[in-house]
């Protein structure tokens, strides 16, 4: 156990326990506590007339209040912040790379304290702070109005359960994202193991240029591509060519259950703070594409114990990340 702040009640917990004639030993083990803590706070705290806990608890708000926080308020260290939030990562991933690069750190909550300081003082950092939106139900409905037009369509029931567990890459959810009613879009690729995003532009939705781009996208990691897992719009329909040539295994959702591909329909969301509703994509260049795909490759996730998409998907595919088989928390 390390070093913890005592909160006012275990300051009075130590005073009566020394009533008793406790060893700091004794007092530490019936706090949960290191019996360094004990020694640390009396060290700090006690005076000729003994130890008083009210005593003790104003020193140390004291204390608090006036420590000088080096490391958090270095100008570096406020600026890398501060990058960060406009790459569009959270406080809470900024933090958590952070916590892994094992260099300063601070918390979450500090960094948004920081972000309403700047905006009372006229400032603009909470402008990239996440502003989710209620996604459209109608969107899964007609989605799978193309259920009938999938031939030898095979679903999610028939995959094996193991892909479920998300312990070895290889498993990919597919999608598109759209313009208006399939004016233009986007392919989207998502490794469910690490977050890993491939993507590219669909000038017109149909199901001959949706085969060619899946293609163009997987059959250059067809050695880490084992099943696809897809939405039921008819632009899948030409799947059979896929699984050929990338030699895997394709199922398809169940309708209405967009939560069976939960990893591509939350990155989905994430192309949507960059590309909102009504984006012609062919008006987007492939360099901004590429742009956006690597921002959000190279952004920590806590799921991924704040290691990002392209390090555990291109870690584990080269050998480089022994960490095949087990969970990524941590």
């Amino acid at each position: 156990m390390g070093y913890r702040q005592l909160t006012q009640t275990q300051r009075y917990q130590i005073h009566a326990q020394r009533g008793v004639r406790m060893t700091q030993r004794q007092i530490a083990r019936v706090l949960g506590i290191h019996s360094s803590t004990v020694s640390r706070e009396l060290r700090r705290n006690i005076s000729p007339d003994g130890y008083d806990p009210c005593q003790a608890q104003a020193r140390s708000d004291q204390r608090r209040r006036t420590a000088w926080k080096m490391t958090k308020r270095l100008p570096s260290l406020m600026r890398w912040v501060t990058d960060q939030l406009a790459d569009e990562w959270s406080p809470q991933q900024i933090s958590g790379f952070m916590a892994k690069a094992n260099g300063a750190y601070v918390s979450h909550q500090w960094i948004y304290s920081l972000i309403w300081d700047d905006k009372v003082r006229g400032g603009g950092l909470w402008r990239y702070l996440r502003q989710p939106k209620r996604r459209s139900k109608h969107r899964a409905q007609a989605k799978s109005a193309g259920l009938g037009k999938i031939p030898n369509r095979v679903g999610i029931e028939y995959r094996a359960a193991e892909v479920d567990d998300r312990l070895t890459i290889g498993h990919w959810e597919g999608d598109t994202v759209l313009k208006g009613h399939k004016q233009s879009g986007l392919v989207t690729l998502v490794e469910r193991r690490s977050g890993y995003l491939l993507a590219t532009r669909l000038p017109q939705i149909t199901a001959d240029l949706t085969q060619k781009a899946m293609i163009r996208l997987l059959k250059p990691r067809r050695g880490a591509v084992q099943t696809v897992t897809l939405d039921n719009g008819s632009e899948f329909a030409n799947h059979e060519a896929v699984a050929t040539a990338v030699s895997a295994a394709i199922y398809f959702c169940d309708p209405y259950c967009s939560g069976q591909r939960g990893t591509n329909e939350n990155t989905n969301g994430l192309i949507r703070q960059y590309y909102p509703k009504g984006t012609d994509f062919r008006q987007v260049t492939d360099a901004e594409l590429r742009k956006t795909v690597n921002k959000l490759n190279d952004r920590p996730r806590k799921r991924l114990g704040y290691r990002t998409p392209a390090q555990v998907f291109l870690g584990e595919y080269s050998g480089a990340l022994d960490t095949a088989g087990a969970a990524l928390i941590g």
